[in-house]
C-alpha cells in the first residue's frame, strides 16, 4: 500500500470516528413522581402520598438484570430491599408486613409496578425472602409509607418535576445585656437564666431527619398473622344510580353495591366477593377489565 492510500485510509477513519454519535447519557438518580400510565391494562396516575396505608396482594417481581436502571434512575439490585409501586413518589420508604405470617420488613420503593393487575407491590427477591414470601408467589401485605425517611429523600435527591426552593435560614440576632448597680434601698433580685440564642438554621437543622440507610439493613420484625378477606372494587360512585348502573354491567359477577363514608353526601361503591382463595379474585379482576372497566382494584379486608 502506498504512502498516499494509508493516509487517506487513516484520514477517512478518524473522520468516522468524529462523527460517531456519543453513548447515551445514564440518567442519575432522581425523586419523582412521572406521568399517568397504562400498565397491564390498568391506568395509574402517580401522586406524591406521604400517608399511604393500605393493604392489598404483593408479588414476587420477575428475575431482572443487576443494575438495569428503575424508574427514578437507580440501580436495580435483586439482593437488596426494593419495591415497585403504580403510583408512589420514589423513592420511599415502605413498612411492608406479611398478613399471612406477620413478618415485617422494610423497602426502598424506586421502581414503577408490579404489571399484574390487582397486585398492589412488587419486591425483590430478597425482600420476598425475608417476608418468607413462596418464590414467584403472591402474599397478603399490609404496606404503610414511613414518612420521615421519605420526606427526607424528598428534600435531597434532585428533581426535574419539581426544583423547588432553596431556602437560606435567616440567623437571629444576638442581643446584648449589661448588668446594672441595684438603685439605692432596693435589694437584689435573683439573676435571671441565661438563655442561649440558637440560630434558626441550626433548630432546622435538627428538625430534619437523617436521610434513610442505602442500602436498608435486612432487619426483620414478628407480629401476629391477621389474613383478611379478598375483595373485588369496580369503582366509586356519588350517586347509588351510577353505582347500580356499573354493577349491572358485571352481573355475571355478582357484583353489589355498598355505601360508605360520613357526612351529608354518601358514596357507593362496586364490590365482588369476598373469595374463598386468590385464583378466584384474579379471575373475577380479569372479568372486570373484559367488561372495558379498567378502575378496578383487588383489596384485602
Amino acid at each position: 500500500m502506498s504512502r498516499g492510500a494509508a493516509a487517506a485510509l487513516l484520514a477517512a477513519a478518524l473522520l468516522a470516528g468524529c462523527n460517531r454519535a456519543p453513548p447515551p447519557a445514564t440518567p442519575a438518580a432522581r425523586y419523582m413522581l412521572g406521568e399517568p400510565y397504562q400498565l397491564g391494562g390498568v391506568w395509574a396516575y402517580p401522586k406524591q402520598d406521604f400517608g399511604l396505608d393500605e393493604s392489598g396482594i404483593a408479588a414476587v417481581l420477575p428475575a431482572s438484570r443487576r443494575g438495569r436502571l428503575t424508574a427514578n434512575g437507580e440501580a436495580y439490585d435483586p439482593d437488596r430491599l426494593l419495591g415497585a409501586h403504580r403510583t408512589l413518589q420514589l423513592p420511599a420508604i415502605l413498612a411492608v408486613r406479611n398478613l399471612e405470617n406477620g413478618r415485617e420488613i422494610r423497602v426502598r420503593v424506586n421502581d414503577r409496578g408490579p404489571v399484574q393487575p390487582g397486585r398492589i407491590l412488587g419486591l425483590s427477591p430478597r425482600a420476598a425472602q425475608l417476608l418468607g414470601m413462596p418464590a414467584g408467589g403472591a402474599t397478603q401485605v399490609h404496606i404503610q409509607v414511613d414518612a420521615a425517611p421519605s420526606r427526607a429523600l424528598a428534600r435531597a435527591m434532585p428533581s426535574p418535576e419539581n426544583p423547588g426552593l432553596s431556602l437560606t435560614a435567616v440567623p437571629r440576632a444576638a442581643v446584648e445585656t449589661e448588668t446594672l448597680a441595684p438603685l439605692p434601698g432596693a435589694r437584689d433580685a435573683p439573676r435571671p437564666r441565661q438563655v442561649v440564642a440558637r440560630t434558626a438554621a441550626a433548630t432546622m437543622a435538627e428538625a430534619e431527619p437523617a436521610l434513610p440507610p442505602d442500602p436498608l439493613p435486612e432487619v426483620a420484625t414478628q407480629g401476629q398473622a391477621m389474613p383478611g378477606r379478598l375483595l373485588v372494587e369496580a369503582g366509586m360512585f356519588f350517586r347509588r344510580d351510577l353505582a347500580q348502573r356499573q354493577a349491572a354491567r358485571l352481573a355475571g359477577l355478582a357484583a353489589w353495591v355498598e355505601p360508605f363514608g360520613n357526612g351529608r353526601q354518601p358514596q357507593f361503591r362496586v364490590r365482588m366477593g369476598p373469595f374463598a382463595d386468590l385464583a378466584a379474585a384474579d379471575r373475577a379482576v380479569a372479568g372486570v377489565l373484559g367488561a372495558g372497566l379498567p378502575e378496578v382494584r383487588l383489596l384485602v379486608e
